[in-house]
């Protein structure tokens, strides 16, 4: 299957996507692809240093006639979002992406494809490979765990590099240059909770599915449903109406991605009235969302009847804690048109066995505006007496707008494509920002080719598009100034 990638243009950068993609790479289990990129380095013979966290820094020197420039460094995560769909029989901890070609697109058999940030990796090592590319003095700078915490970027010392440029490859539209983007925090909620013996013995399982999901931060403007919100509104309606007692609620998956799943078990008296209700509340929530998540389903069944059902009070306050949690865009920034500046995903909700926990991830290019919203989630959760938890905090990237490589680089997609780049801040997490703490003197652009669906099974990367952002990154390595 994967052969016919590496068949691809340019050559070099495929085969080392379908190399990358052979090995797994979840975030916060990189030990296999932080080896894969360490062999790669010495295989070439160029210095390679693995830091204390696993992040991996490989430098090559300049071309011949080059040598004069000043040196870049082009920096990429090694990890992945790991989703799958329901159906989906799949191992990530053991097996590499299964992928196909499909038209002017490469996509995975329903998993994430990994072009986020792999992609971006694959180039790099083309380039450090390569023996008949001119660019300058290169250091590659491959980051761990982007995905769940940015801990790579956070870890990363100074000294370390010599670059003066930074090359961020993680953007997702190959019309951008990115300049900016959001900080971020891990709201958690946790706690425990009494149980009481179930009374009402008819039980089923209810599933919220069919949502489209994606990025968190680039695709949170996009109004689509979340699993863990609609699963609650329901449980809501039901427990005012037909008083059901709630044995389990799993749904969601990771922070960075939008949920597009959650199951609950419940009981019920009447188990006619239950069905008539769920049908009747999956006609308005398709009504409301049938232009962003068409295939969203909400399905009942029969299943084994539990023994214990959340104590009634707890039920209360835990249904009107997740209801009183904001999800999506807490508020649009008044100086960039179209920019979300705060948001936050209630990614994770998991409450059985007497234990629960809520994960939240809170996106801001204000950090004072991020800390507000952190504290509003905190509240509704307080209320519900969780213990509330806020950690990995990391900082936006500031935006310069006249930094020399913003003007080279708009410049160049202007003569090479005669039109403008969007030259624009993200709502994403990217790690220039972190980085940027250690190395402030350093300028930073962040570009790429168009990837969409990321987070999720639809991931999938455009092949004429990697083509110009190929051209376009070695076109610009070309320009990189003197000293």
């Amino acid at each position: 299957m994967n052969e016919a990638i590496r068949k691809l243009e340019p050559t070099a950068m495929w085969n080392n996507f379908a190399d990358l993609n052979a090995v797994p790479r979840p975030s916060k289990k990189e030990e296999k692809v932080i080896a894969f990129a360490k062999a790669f380095g010495e295989k070439l013979g160029l210095p390679t240093l693995v830091d204390e966290v696993g992040n991996v820094i490989i430098k090559k020197p300049a071309t011949k006639g080059m040598e004069d420039r000043v040196t870049v460094v082009l920096q990429s995560h090694l990890d992945m979002v790991h989703q799958k769909n329901a159906a989906t029989n799949f191992d990530f901890n053991t097996q590499g992406i299964e992928m196909f070609v499909e038209g002017d697109w490469v996509k995975a058999n329903g998993t994430t494809l990994g072009a986020d940030n792999g992609i971006g990796v694959a180039s790099i090592m083309a380039l450090l490979e390569s023996k008949d590319i001119p660019h300058p003095a290169l250091e590659a700078l491959f980051t761990i765990d982007e995905e769940t915490g940015m801990t790579g970027a956070l870890a990363l010392k100074g000294g370390l590099l010599d670059a003066s440029i930074m090359l961020n490859l993680d953007t997702e539209d190959d019309d951008e240059l990115t300049i900016g983007c959001a900080g971020g925090v891990d709201v958690t909620a946790t706690g425990k909770y009494a149980t009481e013996s179930a009374k009402n013995k008819k039980a089923f399982k209810v599933t919220v599915k069919g949502l489209t999901g994606g990025h968190s931060g680039m695709d949170i403007h996009r109004g689509r449903g979340n699993a863990n919100k609609i699963m609650n509104r329901l449980l809501l309606n039901l427990s005012k109406d037909l008083q059901i007692e709630i044995a389990s609620i799993d749904g969601g998956s990771l922070r960075n991605a939008i949920p597009r799943e959650s199951v609950s078990v419940i009981t019920v008296a009447d188990a006619n009235a239950l069905k008539k209700q769920i049908q009747e509340f999956e006609k308005i929530v398709k009504g409301e969302y049938s232009t962003t998540d068409p295939n969203l389903v909400v399905t009942i069944e029969d299943t084994e009847a539990p023994t214990q059902v959340f104590n009634k009070e707890f039920q209360y306050k835990l249904l009107r804690s997740i209801y009183a949690c904001p999800y999506g865009i807490y508020r649009m920034s008044p100086d960039i048109a179209g920019l979300v500046q705060t948001s936050n995903n209630v990614a994770r909700v998991i409450v059985k066995d007497g234990a629960y926990q809520i994960q939240c991830l809170t996106r801001s290019s204000v950090d004072s505006e991020k800390i507000d919203l952190q504290y509003a989630i905190t509240s509704a959760f307080e209320l519900l007496g969780a213990e509330i938890m806020a950690t990995g905090s990391y900082p936006g990237w500031t935006p310069k707008p006249s930094a020399p490589i913003v003007k080279l680089m708009s410049d160049l997609y202007k003569e090479r494509y005669n039109s403008d780049a969007k030259v624009s801040a993200c709502h994403a997490g990217l790690e220039c920002g972190i980085l940027g703490t250690n190395y402030p003197d350093m300028q930073m652009i962040s570009f790429g080719p168009n990837i969409k669906g990321a987070h999720s099974p639809d991931e999938r990367v455009q092949i004429s598009s990697v083509q110009k952002y190929w051209g376009f990154l070695l076109e610009t390595l070309v320009r990189i100034p003197k000293k």
